[in-house]
Order: C-alpha cells, then structure tokens, then sequence
C-alpha cells in the first residue's frame, strides 16, 4: 500500500515517520489564500479537503494524508507573512495575550475519508521589539502560520498552552496515529 503525504512540510514529514516508515512526499497545488467567505474553522477543514483531494484523484489507490493548520487572533485568521515587517506584526499582534491555533487532517482511500480538527490555545508572554526583532533574523517565521514556529526559537515566546501541543507544530501525531486505525495499510 502507497501511502502519500500531501506537504512539503518537514515537521510533517519527521512526525508522520513516527509512525509510518515508509511514505512518499506530494505536496498538493491548490489556491491556499485565505477567502473572505470562510470562518477559520471552516477554511482549515477546506485547505486539507482541497490538499487530499488533488493527491488522491491523481493516486487513486493511495492512502492519503493531507493536513493545514492555521492561527487565529480574534476572527482574524493569520497566514503565512509575506514579509519580515508583516511577520512582525503579526507577533506583535499576539504579544502578551491567546490566540488560537487550528490543525485539520484529512486522510483518503478510495471513497473512505476521515476528518479531524485539533486546537489549542497559545498565550504569549508580553514581548519586546528586541526580541521579536532576533526571533525573526533567525528566518523560521518564513512559511509558518502565524509567522513562528513553536518547536524553534519562538517556544520562548510561550507563557502557557491549553490543547494539543502538536496541533500547534502543524500535524497532531496522536490523532492522526488514531485516524489511521481505521484504515487498512
């Protein structure tokens, strides 16, 4: 049996061999700008529809796992920065209060799908320029939701955490190991 990861992530990848040995990599080319139209909920659930989708109508034999995750302040859900001085501020934005961080897995084979939404709450210490400034010239905010990673230098950034640790990483490696039980492999 194929089993594909439908993302380029490598926190993804390192955390899916925890518990699978043996996968290959697609990643899944689909619009992931955030649409108006979508709650943060609704667009996370989508975004990893959309991924499992694309790698499943291409290997349709294939067991296939596709996960998003994105950070929520407010309503407002926070993508990837385009830019150091968006990164900024969007941590600046997070500094000293919670915000939300949301992981959908979709996993598909033939015509079974199984879903499941992760979250958890992340409270920031208050945070100087100073050190937002050094987290970011260390470049892990690139390509990170909400501009950090917390499993990197921005886990100082972390007063407390209610929820799924690894849902905040971007692949909650308990639920997905739990999803897969109900799949032959």
């Amino acid at each position: 049996m194929t089993v594909i990861l439908a993302s380029q992530s490598p926190r993804r990848q390192e955390l899916l061999r925890w518990l699978i040995d043996d996968f290959s990599v697609q990643p899944a080319d689909i619009d992931e700008e955030v649409k108006d139209q979508y709650a943060p909920i609704d667009y996370v659930m989508e975004m990893a529809r959309q991924k499992a989708k694309v790698v499943a109508d291409i290997h349709s034999e294939a067991l296939v796992i596709a996960s998003d995750t994105v950070v929520v302040l407010g309503e407002q859900i926070l993508g990837k920065p385009k830019s150091r001085e968006e990164a900024f501020g969007m941590l600046n934005s997070m500094s000293g209060g919670s915000h939300l961080v949301y992981t959908s897995v979709v996993i598909r084979k033939g015509d079974q799908v199984e879903e499941k939404l992760t979250s958890a709450k992340v409270t920031f210490y208050l945070l100087t320029e100073e050190e937002i400034n050094r987290y970011l010239d260390s470049d892990d905010y690139k390509d990170k939701a909400g501009a950090y990673g917390i499993q990197n230098g921005a886990g100082v950034f972390v007063e407390k955490i209610e929820g799924d640790y690894y849902s905040i990483v971007g692949f909650p490696v308990g639920a997905v190991n739990q999803m897969l039980k109900n799949f032959d492999y």
